[in-house]
C-alpha cells in the first residue's frame, strides 16, 4: 500500500528492451537453479516418506525423511544406520531399516535374542539395542545367517511387524540408497539421526 504523498504511477510503460532483460534474467534464475536442485536431488540427498509401521517407535507413518545418498560412497554403511534400500524382489519398491549383520559377519536369532558373530567375537555376542528399542521388546524369529561380501543383515524396529532380512534375505550394498539423515515433517520432531555406538 502506497504512503501519503507517494507518487505512484497507475500503468507503467516498458520498453520492449526492459521486458526483454526482465525476461532473460528470470531464465536465468531458472537455470541455474535447476543446475543446483537437480544434481543435489539425484545424487546427494533425497525425499522419502515412511509408509508403514514396520520403524516405530523411531518413525511412524507419513513423516518426512532426507536420505544422505552420497555418503557411502566415502565409507561403508555402519551397524545400527537406518538406510532405505531397494526391495530385493522388486527393485521398484524402497524400504526403510536399520542395519544389524555387516558383510562377513553371523547373525543368529534365537530366544528372541539377537547375537552376532565376527572377528573380534568368533564365539558370538548378544547386539545391546537398548538405545532405541523399548523395553520388553523381543526379536522374535529362528535365523542363522553369514552374510557374504557387500550383504546386509536389516530389520525394522518394530520387530512384531516389520518385513525384514529374517523373511527376504539379505540386502546387497548395491542396493542400498543412502542412509537416513534428516526427520523434517512433523514439526515437533525434526532431528538429525545418530548411529548408534555397539562397542562390536
Amino acid at each position: 500500500m502506497p504512503m501519503l504523498g507517494e507518487k505512484i504511477e497507475k500503468n507503467p510503460k516498458f520498453s520492449f528492451s526492459e521486458v526483454k532483460s526482465f525476461l532473460w534474467e528470470v531464465v536465468k534464475v531458472v537455470v541455474i537453479s535447476l543446475a543446483i536442485v537437480i544434481p543435489v536431488r539425484h545424487y546427494l540427498i533425497q525425499p522419502f516418506y515412511v509408509k508403514g509401521a514396520s520403524m516405530e517407535p523411531n518413525l511412524y507413518d507419513h513423516e518426512y525423511l532426507v536420505i544422505n545418498e552420497i555418503g557411502y560412497r566415502f565409507y561403508e554403511p555402519q551397524r545400527g544406520d537406518i538406510v532405505v534400500f531397494r526391495y530385493p524382489y522388486d527393485l521398484s519398491e524402497y524400504f526403510i531399516k536399520r542395519i544389524i549383520g555387516l558383510p562377513g559377519e553371523r547373525v543368529k536369532i534365537e530366544n528372541d535374542q539377537v547375537n552376532i558373530y565376527n572377528a573380534k567375537y568368533p564365539d558370538g555376542v548378544q547386539l545391546d539395542e537398548s538405545s532405541y528399542l523399548p523395553a520388553g521388546i523381543v526379536t522374535s524369529g529362528n535365523i542363522d545367517v553369514t552374510l557374504g561380501q557387500e550383504e546386509y543383515f536389516v530389520m525394522g524396529d518394530n520387530r512384531t511387524s516389520s518385513l525384514d532380512s529374517r523373511s527376504f534375505g539379505s540386502v546387497p550394498g548395491k542396493d542400498i540408497v543412502g542412509r537416513t539423515w534428516i526427520r523434517g515433517w512433523p514439526l515437533n520432531r525434526i532431528s538429525a539421526f545418530k548411529t548408534p555406538s555397539y562397542g562390536l
